[in-house]
């Protein structure tokens, strides 16, 4: 198994880092090791999914036309 050395963490970092190990009654490698795990773990997506969201979604916008937009534009200017 791999091993990682951290140097120059902030004094505050370092409490709070072992303020939580206590609380989750762990070590402080532990703990850290939690946390670098739970910063790391994104929640997988399916592309497929995805997609079809993402389509369900543009066909509920309503489409503009150019003239539409340009009177948006200049409404309430001189």
């Amino acid at each position: 198994m791999a091993s990682l050395t951290l140097k120059d963490i902030p004094d505050g970092l370092h409490e709070e880092l072992r303020q939580r190990a206590i609380r989750n009654r762990r070590s402080l490698s532990q703990e850290a090791l939690a946390c670098l795990e739970q910063a790391t773990a994104g929640e997988r997506v399916d592309p497929d999914q995805l997609l079809a969201r993402a389509r369900q979604l543009r066909a509920g916008v309503k489409r503009v036309s150019n003239g539409e937009l340009r009177t948006w534009v200049t409404q309430g200017r001189p």
